[in-house]
């Protein structure tokens, strides 16, 4: 078909508008993104701790969280199931978000929240999930708890069919409630970043004084200001002051010699900055950050120590709750998990992947395939790259390949070996 009669056949969204559809009767419509979180709760402190919020959600949701079967025994991974719940972790979590970035969500609102909930919103059966222990989840969304009662939760969940929030009450054992692990550091009423944020506020509105163009003087007439008459007076002589500063090119004014000026906006020493720059170093402390981590300039150590501390706390409260609500009893029984795997290779330089990989496959707990499949690179179609053995050793009769299209005077001999007599 030529370029021409491809053209003129082909699908335009422009010129091949559907008229079967009413597109004026969309519903609800924004002119931003409804679901999408909007900001930190303290208005004050969204440009102050949302990059450490925004750096911790994106390198949890990075670690892939997966539906796995186990042996119930000795709990190792036997296999990773294809299902709903795989696909809501790993494709899709509902119609607006990715499974990666409905995880970060959760993160990044369980920070600023400090508990948030994760409820089902479409699942497989017409029967409410409340009254009914076991369900395929088709969509799940996070939610801030507005309410608590002793065995349900109201959730403020975005309703995607109308665009906007809804406030749905739940069975606690519908839903899974998560907390946030440093909830003593970030959320307590007299937490080391809330103490961060009040200071930060201080500063903010000390600045801001400080910026707003008053002068802030005090002018001592050569006279006393007691009487009607003087006070006028003294009003007169205010206004001539601030008419010469206003409408004065360069903003002089002049005063007769014996009148008397103070300023009192003058800077003032005080303790606030030293304070806030205790606090930010606590708070780095306890949240066992540093600055090279936010900056992307820390070593392999830093990061090790960061991903033990922060990130896996974070992802053992996720499939906790996971399991213990969307988990049950007889999936439960039979090794169903919901387990995370980071891969450690991440963070490694190129120049020691080498030596990692040879160490690794030599000593037989990586094939080379799946070393293949760390560095990027796509399996080998070979029997051979999926084994597991020391390949700097010859083979043993055991592990010899039973090919019968070998001739026997093509397999490896034995070794030969002399016999010497006992002297």
């Amino acid at each position: 078909m030529s370029l021409i009669n491809r053209l003129s056949n082909a699908w335009n969204a422009f010129r091949h508008k559907d008229t079967s559809y009413d597109w004026t009767n969309r519903g609800y419509v924004t002119t931003y993104r409804p679901d999408r979180t909007v900001g930190l709760s303290t208005v004050k402190a969204r440009g102050l701790i949302t990059p450490i919020y925004n750096r911790i959600s994106m390198d949890v949701a990075d670690i892939p969280i997966r539906h796995v079967r186990v042996d119930p025994v000795e709990e190792r991974f036997v296999e990773e199931l294809k299902d709903d719940i795989h696909e809501r972790l790993t494709l899709s979590a509902n119609l607006d978000q990715t499974g990666r970035a409905f995880i970060q969500d959760v993160v990044f609102s369980m920070f600023d929240e400090g508990i948030v909930a994760v409820a089902p919103i479409d699942v497989d059966d017409e029967i409410d999930p409340n009254y009914k222990d076991s369900f395929r989840i088709l969509s799940w969304r996070c939610g801030k708890i507005v309410e608590w009662a002793p065995e349900q939760v109201q959730i403020h969940l975005y309703n995607e069919t109308t665009g906007q929030y809804e406030d749905v009450w739940f069975n606690k054992r519908a839903v899974a409630i998560i907390q946030n692990p440093f909830y003593e550091i970030m959320n307590a009423p007299n937490s080391i970043l809330q103490r961060l944020i009040s200071k930060m506020a201080l500063l903010d509105r000390i600045d801001s004084e400080n910026a707003s163009g008053r002068l802030d003087l005090i002018i001592q007439l050569p006279y006393v200001v007691r009487s009607d008459a003087r006070k006028a007076q003294a009003k007169n002589r205010r206004q001539e002051i601030i008419e010469q500063l206003t409408n004065g090119k360069y903003g002089i004014a002049y005063t007769d010699g014996t009148e008397k000026i103070t300023q009192l906006n003058r800077p003032i020493e005080n303790t606030l900055p030293q304070q806030i720059q205790e606090l930010w170093k606590q708070l780095y402390d306890n949240l066992y950050m540093t600055p090279e981590i936010l900056n992307g300039s820390a070593n392999e150590q830093t990061m090790l120590n960061y991903y033990s501390r922060v990130i896996a706390p974070c992802l053992d409260a996720l499939i906790d709750e996971f399991n213990r609500k969307f988990m049950t009893k007889t999936a439960w029984s039979q090794g169903q998990r919901f387990q995370y795997y980071r891969n450690p290779f991440k963070l490694v330089p190129v120049d020691k992947l080498a030596d990692i990989a040879d160490k690794f496959t030599r000593n037989a707990i990586l094939s080379p395939n799946e070393m293949r499949q760390i560095i990027g690179f796509t399996p080998v179609d070979d029997g051979d790259s999926d084994e597991l053995r020391n390949r700097n050793l010859n083979r043993s009769d055991n592990e010899l390949p039973m090919n019968t299209d070998i001739p026997q005077e093509q397999l490896p001999e034995e070794p030969y070996y002399e016999e010497y007599e006992e002297v």
